[in-house]
């Protein structure tokens, strides 16, 4: 199985798109800048996002993508699949045969050609189980530790020097 760039950097930007959703229309050109993604890339991947009626396009000043459904409603097997990303783990992609007999005849599939058809379906089942919003609310969670660890506690100047003087 191999998920590639295509997927990953769709689910990014979506993701991206998701916590900013509230603010307006969000470009293609900041989304760019922020996860360092090439911006022609996110023109291809929006255009298929927007036929599968995930994303919206605003145009004019003030334009760019806002999500055509609410994040909750949105899965990431959604988003893979709307990029063309196949989801197939079988080495001969689910054709029939995959495999052929020493003698040339059609063997029909491969020893563990349902050990990866279920891999498969797990797969699908998982990333369908995952909504944009729970990885919106996860990365919302990410950005409130980090702020908080890299909070400084400074003492109060009177317990400073209550614990010097004792």
């Amino acid at each position: 199985m191999r998920l590639t760039t295509k997927g990953r950097f769709a689910v990014t930007a979506m993701i991206d798109l998701g916590l900013r959703h509230h603010t307006g229309p969000i470009t293609l050109a900041a989304i760019s800048r922020r996860q360092n993604i090439s911006l022609s890339y996110l023109e291809q991947l929006f255009g298929k996002l927007r036929r599968h009626e995930l994303v919206e396009s605003v145009r004019g000043p003030g334009g760019g993508y806002t999500l055509a459904k609410y994040a909750r409603e949105i899965t990431i097997a959604d988003i893979i699949l709307a990029v063309d990303e196949p989801l197939d783990a079988t080495g001969c992609g689910n054709k029939k045969p995959c495999t052929s007999g020493r003698d040339g005849r059609d063997s029909g599939h491969c020893m563990t050609h349902d050990l990866w058809n279920n891999l498969n379906r797990r797969m699908v089942d998982y990333l369908d189980s995952v909504s944009l919003q729970e990885l919106v609310d996860q990365q919302r969670m990410r950005q409130v530790q980090t702020a908080e660890s890299n909070t400084i506690h400074i003492q109060p100047r009177a317990d400073a020097l209550r614990s010097v003087l004792a």
